[in-house]
């Protein structure tokens, strides 16, 4: 006989092979008085949880906690008044058991922290994402969906690195070196988690407590109001990659915005956008006074229009997030110089064409408005928002035409108008 037939968890860790043999994980204080002594205590289990600013009461919250194994923080959090999803992407038999003999109401679903999203589990006041980092072969896209889901907070705990703390520095693990366990993948410093949970999309990180086995991080999605403290002026904001006003929230993409302010920082600036915060990556000084200053789209938005502003009191700008892009026709209603303004006819010295057209939807910008002059492209450098008869105007930069009589047409998606016949002079 086999030695895999004599004993059939011969490959399996022994911390593992006491839970398949009936073990615990965690530990529980049942209404009885009775005690499941796991592997945890139930001091390190309590002392985990008040590292982070938790209230007492969360009457009326939700919490959700990502990796739940055995389940005692959900629990935990159900005791002091929250509505709570756990979830972890093995279906352990023993949160099901522990739930029945605590009578227990929180929602248990199978599931992986990449399929996290607003779309399938909503958003909540709190998220716990405890010892589960280190599991991870891809942890920055996991601290991403954890971002997308909390709406106040996130309680973030990690094995760490000991040496060279204070480097953003990640040990990969290609094979079982940490702990001889196959799905540990990764270790951060603590400087690098914490940079980590910044680059994900939190707007606040900060460190809650470093103890033997690793940190634990507290995540805010908003900025601390700070009283007295003048806004910087927003002048522009727009997508990084092709300088429109449109975003989609499942992609990683920056905004980029061109502000007024004197001696302005990363840590003086507090950009947010649609209520949560977000810190930035760049802000740089420009020619006239100005700033550009580029951040992430915080995670989680949901499809519509989003103000960007800087801090309490600053002015807004409006970016369409998930918005769909539509025209049901397109009408060119006048064509002129872009810079002299004669009408239907235009200077190639000026090289440039004003346009004004009927039918682009509000979310119209640069990146999705085409202008043809003939069978060329053209680029187009603005479009305005509607006018009170829905009207826009359309600039384009003239390029690779010819004098003579040519035609001008406008694109949106597969919708393009009828062209127009325009006179451009050398």
């Amino acid at each position: 006989m086999s030695p895999q037939t004599k004993d059939p968890l011969w490959y399996v860790p022994e911390w593992r092979r006491r839970f398949l043999e009936g073990g615990w994980w965690h530990s529980f204080e049942l209404p009885d008085g009775a005690v499941i002594r796991g592997v945890s205590d139930l001091d390190a289990q309590k002392m985990r949880i008040a590292q982070f600013p938790i209230p007492d009461d969360l009457s009326g919250r939700r919490v959700l906690d990502i990796g739940a194994w055995d389940g005692w923080f959900s629990f935990e959090m159900e005791r002091r008044g929250a509505e709570v999803l756990a979830i972890d992407r093995f279906d352990n038999p023993r949160f099901h058991e522990i739930r029945e003999r605590l009578g227990s109401r929180v929602e248990y679903r199978r599931l992986d922290v990449y399929d996290v999203s607003p779309r399938t589990v909503g958003q909540f006041d709190i998220v716990l994402f405890m010892g589960v980092l280190y599991h991870l072969k891809h942890p920055l896209l996991a601290l991403e969906r954890v971002c997308g889901v909390a709406r106040e907070m996130a309680a973030v705990e990690s094995f760490v690195l000991g040496e060279q703390e204070e480097r953003n520095l990640l040990e990969f693990f290609e094979d079982d070196e940490l702990g001889g366990q196959v799905d540990n993948w990764c270790a951060p410093t603590t400087a690098c988690l914490l940079a980590l949970c910044r680059t994900a999309g939190f707007a606040r990180v900060e460190l809650a407590n470093r103890h033997g086995f690793g940190a634990a991080v507290t995540c805010y999605r908003k900025w601390e109001r700070q009283a007295g403290v003048d806004a910087p002026q927003l002048l522009a904001a727009a997508n990084a990659d092709d300088f429109g006003i449109n975003f989609r929230s499942g992609a990683d993409q920056y905004v980029v915005c061109c502000v007024q302010g004197a001696g302005l920082s990363r840590d003086s600036v507090h950009p947010e956008v649609g209520g949560y915060g977000i810190r930035p990556v760049s802000v740089n000084a420009v020619e006239g006074g100005n700033y550009f200053v580029s951040f992430k789209l915080p995670p989680g938005l949901t499809a519509g229009w989003h103000e960007v502003r800087f801090g309490t009191g600053g002015n807004a700008v409006e970016i369409a997030v998930d918005v769909d892009r539509a025209a049901d026709h397109l009408e060119i209603k006048g064509v002129c110089d872009g810079v002299s303004w004669k009408p239907s006819q235009v200077s190639l010295a000026n090289g440039f064409l004003s346009l004004w057209v009927e039918g682009l939807p509000e979310n119209a910008d640069i990146a999705n408005v085409r202008v043809d002059v003939g069978p060329h492209r053209q680029v187009v450098t603005f479009v305005g928002g509607p006018d009170a008869s829905g009207i826009h105007q359309v600039n384009a930069r003239v390029e690779r035409c010819a004098a003579g009589a040519r035609e001008v047409s406008v694109s949106f998606g597969d919708v393009r108008s009828a062209g127009m016949a325009v006179e451009f002079m050398v």
